[in-house]
């Protein structure tokens, strides 16, 4: 395909290199503000979901009512783990 392409460009090699250059960046183009945009609503990058999988099960107005949401009030703001250092703590059963 590239070889036809090559053979079909007009005006021997400097027109040829400068055709090339032209068809790559009309491709590139034509991909980057035609085909990526209509296709990124169709491709699951954006559809993160955390959790245990019991929460997908659940309908929007069928979450649990008692359930803590972060940053809220009432929410814990303890942290389960040492903020002040990146070492573990030593276990019983290390050896020195």
């Amino acid at each position: 395909m590239y070889a036809w392409i090559w053979r079909k460009l007009p005006f021997g090699t400097p027109g040829k290199l400068t055709g090339s250059i032209v068809l790559a960046t009309a491709v590139i183009a034509l991909l980057w503000y035609v085909v990526f945009p209509w296709a990124t609503p169709l491709l699951p990058f954006d559809d993160v979901q955390v959790g245990t999988g019991t929460q997908q099960e659940q309908g929007p107005g069928q979450q649990n009512p008692d359930a803590v949401i972060p940053g809220e009030e009432g929410a814990p703001d303890e942290v389960p783990y040492s903020v002040e250092s990146n070492a573990p703590h030593p276990s019983a059963t290390a050896r020195r």
